[in-house]
């Protein structure tokens, strides 16, 4: 099973700690969901999702303040003593001393964001969903040309890094060099990203490790990105055929999500860079409803049927 330490989720999200003396280390959060506990603070405790996120927005701030203490407390004592791995707050809300007493009994954190409700809910679910996706890791390189996410893989040493760092001079972005780990965010997208320790990095044969944000800039980098297609570099084959029209899409495997997949027979001279925008353009085009091989298809047959006539 995936998880997250809590540790991380409060740095990314800026979290503050208004509990210090509970001890955050070692929480660690598995489930992508976050659960509102309006109806375990009334009192409900059936189908609790204990094992979320618990967030605490205006609506709940506001009917707590209504409640009478005995009732409060008797709610609370049942809420922080469940296996919850946190209590967030949102902007205009806060926790009462009642509340912080039974937290620092129970040892459970309690967190407060500057975000309104509704934006931190959307924020925690979005990272959550994507720290928590099932997740591969492959030997690649990803960019971003154009704001596509092109992945490029191929044997060791066919010149995937090179590649790479053409478009990287040519003012696209790295988001990762050698080790590629895919996240499935949900059943159409794949987000790729970085391991920790090779970030930002390229490895070149006969020169060796370069930080690409140092040489190039921030601009020059990125943390993740969507994956929307993949190239695959390979040795060029003159007995093999090669798709030379397109009408034919062709697609990879990836955690069961499919993604157009093209093959680039490698030749000296050959300008991978030029190519690699060339098929994120064109991918694109496509996207947006324009398929040049689909049009040349039409002209050739309505040159055939004139000809007919």
């Amino acid at each position: 099973m995936q998880s997250v330490t809590l540790n991380k989720m409060i740095d990314k999200l800026e979290l503050k700690n208004l509990v210090p003396e509970v001890e955050t280390d070692g929480i660690e959060i598995n489930s992508p969901d976050i659960n509102r506990p309006a109806l375990q603070l009334a009192g409900y405790f059936a189908h609790f999702a204990s094992e979320r996120v618990q967030i605490i927005g205006y609506v709940e701030y506001t009917y707590l303040k209504s409640l009478p203490r005995e009732e409060k407390l008797h709610n609370y004592e049942r809420f922080l003593s469940s296996e919850i791995p946190c209590v967030i707050f949102s902007s205009r809300t806060k926790p009462d001393e009642d509340m912080i007493l039974l937290a620092r009994k129970y040892k459970k954190p309690l967190l407060h964001s500057s975000r309104l409700t509704t934006s931190l809910m959307a924020e925690v679910i979005r990272w959550l969903g994507v720290e928590l996706a099932p997740c591969i890791s492959i030997h690649g390189v990803l960019v971003d040309v154009y704001g596509e996410g092109v992945l490029i893989m191929g044997e060791s040493g066919i010149g995937k890094s090179e590649a790479a760092l053409e478009l990287i001079k040519r003012g696209h972005r790295l988001i990762t060099d050698d080790v590629v780990e895919i996240h499935k965010v949900s059943d159409d997208t794949l987000v790729g990203t970085a391991p920790e320790i090779t970030r930002h990095f390229i490895e070149l044969r006969g020169i060796g490790i370069i930080d690409v944000k140092t040489l190039y800039g921030v601009e020059s980098v990125k943390e993740t990105q969507g994956i929307d297609m993949v190239i695959k570099l390979e040795e060029w084959d003159k007995d093999k055929d090669y798709d030379r029209l397109g009408l034919n899409e062709e697609y990879t495997e990836f955690l069961g999500n499919k993604v157009v997949c093209h093959s680039i027979p490698i030749r000296p001279g050959r300008n991978l860079a030029i190519i690699v925008e060339s098929a994120a353009v064109n991918h694109r085009q496509k996207k947006m409803g324009y398929n040049a091989a689909q049009e040349l298809y039409r002209r050739v047959q309505e040159s055939i049927a004139k000809n007919k006539k």
